[in-house]
């Protein structure tokens, strides 16, 4: 059973995740996906090169993600042309990364699945969900970004409904740690229960 966790910018999917994970169940990464593929020598890092030029580059010759996010933050057509690199190496890996997985199911962390439209690559999709002032509470310290960053960035993700839209299962994570770990753990035998009952 594979399962996407989603959720938008400091709604908790990194802490949920977490909490899948000390209970033995394997958490791939899109994000962490999304950077390896764009690691030195790679292709991925080549044709970005070859898009967007060395400007986006540190000084050891690294893709600068804040350079890059940047560049195509304003941008609709630059945006485009960096997912048309990036998303489809990142389904290959994660292609890869599910066939390894040895847990009884598997959570696949995506931040935009209701953005890409890839729902249908999942068994359930679970939401983690909160009010958007603790979202946008949360990501200013967590970042120490400014919130009006912050602000800017939760309006290019898709709505709090749209979100909830293609959920199957959903965690209000508006309090603390220990409450979220709580239902992530139900959830956990939850999915276990489905599993066994298959």
């Amino acid at each position: 059973m594979i399962i996407g966790l989603t959720g938008g910018i400091g709604s908790g999917k990194s802490a949920a995740a977490e909490n899948f994970i000390s209970n033995g169940v394997t958490v791939i990464d899109a994000d962490e996906l999304a950077k390896d593929v764009l690691d030195f020598g790679s292709g991925g890092y080549q044709e970005v090169l070859d898009t967007f030029g060395r400007n986006i580059l540190d000084e050891s010759k690294l893709i600068d993600r804040a350079k890059l996010r940047t560049e195509v933050f304003n941008s609709p057509e630059k945006k485009l042309l960096l997912e048309s690199i990036v998303h489809p190496r990142v389904r290959e890996l994660m292609a890869s990364r599910i066939l390894l997985s040895e847990s009884l199911y598997t959570i696949v962390m995506v931040p935009l699945i209701y953005e890409s439209q890839s729902m249908k690559s999942y068994d359930r999709i679970l939401v983690i969900d909160c009010d958007e002032d603790i979202q946008l509470d949360r990501a200013t310290l967590r970042d120490s970004n400014p919130r009006e960053l912050i602000a800017k960035i939760m309006s290019t993700q898709c709505s709090r409904e749209q979100r909830l839209s293609i959920a199957n299962d959903v965690v209000l994570n508006n309090t603390s740690f220990s409450s979220l770990k709580n239902k992530i753990n139900e959830l956990h035998s939850f999915y276990l229960g489905i599993i066994n009952h298959d």
